[in-house]
């Protein structure tokens, strides 16, 4: 698929350096009063960034079934969200992973990953704050994590949202040998994370039912998992009300040679219930049904 199309996916004004550095300013403040101006910053951007405003309350419409003002403000409360999140995402994030359970409310079903022996998937979504996730499960499972990453349009932007450390290095998906790469990672016991939340725009993805309408997911982390026989375990982490993060480790999946589109399925009516659970902390912002019409 050419790059200029895939490209409209993922484009947004706000993936910009001066942005980043803005975040990364406010972080010297105290976070209450951080996230209270992110929240502030949050509302004006809905106002501005119109093409994503629109996707995401289309959305909205299609998850919740909300109309008229009700579906007014949870758009907004989805920019807002996302507000705090990237502001945590480029300065409570970038803590030592020993300090991060002062932000965390909450842990469940991490114990039970921490027994599983040999490597696991890691699968994902842009679902509050995902970074953390990654960050939390490789210090809970004591295990190097390898976080697959695509280019990133904005290469400016790595030092704010790729920064190895603390058992977490990044690996680009188009590295040279990178599937030897993850395949080494995983027969050494250690973890693979991907993101499943958004198709690549290739022969790799699958249509799948999402809230009622057949979407496109990556069906890459099946075929790995069932390759290397290692689990599949899908992992969020929440913002709750109380500004604090709940950590949630589903069961894992285990894959088949052939099974994959079932594992698939599996995985987005996970992702289905936490979307629906938390409609203003799922952050796409664009048309999941039709990425690409």
């Amino acid at each position: 698929m050419p790059g200029s199309r895939a490209s409209r996916w993922y484009s947004h004004a706000y993936n910009r350096a001066g942005l980043y550095r803005l975040a990364e300013g406010l972080g010297l403040l105290p976070r209450g009063l951080r996230l209270a101006l992110a929240r502030r910053l949050g509302r004006l951007a809905a106002g501005r960034l119109g093409s994503e405003r629109a996707a995401a309350r289309q959305t909205l419409e299609v998850m919740t079934g909300a109309s008229g003002a009700r579906l007014d403000e949870l758009t907004i409360r989805v920019f807002q969200d996302f507000a705090m999140c990237f502001s945590d995402l480029v300065s409570t994030n970038r803590r030592a992973t020993s300090e991060l359970g002062t932000y965390v409310r909450q842990m469940s079903g991490v114990d039970e990953v921490s027994g599983l022996s040999g490597g696991l998937i890691s699968v994902t979504a842009h679902v509050g704050n995902w970074e953390m996730a990654g960050r939390l499960l490789a210090a809970r499972s004591a295990r190097p994590t390898h976080v697959v990453v695509t280019a990133d349009e904005a290469p400016e932007l790595q030092r704010w949202v790729r920064r190895d450390g603390d058992g977490v290095r990044f690996v680009p998906r188009a590295a040279p040998g990178v599937g030897i790469t993850l395949l080494s990672a995983l027969r050494r016991g250690e973890i693979v994370a991907l993101q499943g939340d958004r198709a690549l725009g290739t022969r790799g993805d699958v249509f799948l039912p999402f809230f009622g309408r057949p979407a496109p997911f990556p069906l890459g982390p099946f075929l790995l998992a069932a390759a290397t026989r290692v689990p599949v375990v899908p992992a969020f982490c929440l913002l709750d009300e109380g500004y604090r993060y709940t950590m949630r480790v589903a069961p894992p999946i285990h894959v088949e040679r052939g099974d994959e589109e079932a594992a698939a399925q599996t995985w987005v009516k996970l992702l289905e219930s936490v979307a629906g659970e938390y409609p203003t902390q799922w952050f796409n912002f664009f048309d999941i049904w039709r990425p690409v019409a």
